[in-house]
């Protein structure tokens, strides 16, 4: 598993069900101070990794997005029951 899949998991993992990361957080706790823009094309990446993994969904204002596009949060995928 990537740098960015674990930080994003352990970031989902450490918030409350249903809540949202922005990927920018992401790249901020794996580099801190400024590089972190760097670091986004591995996080987008690893987002549509895990997306098509079926561990993560994709939001914007509320809406549910099937790819990543724009500006976007991310959440772990909701178990259906």
């Amino acid at each position: 598993m990537t740098d960015a899949r674990m930080t994003i998991m352990a970031l989902l993992m450490a918030r409350p069900q249903g809540t949202t990361i922005c990927p920018s957080e992401t790249a901020r706790k794996m580099t801190p101070g400024t590089g972190w823009r760097r670091m986004m094309r591995d996080v987008h990446g690893a987002v549509d990794e895990m997306v098509a993994d079926g561990l993560v969904e994709l939001s914007w204002k509320g809406q549910m997005l099937r790819t990543r596009r724009g500006p976007y949060r991310i959440a772990a995928r909701r178990h259906s029951s």
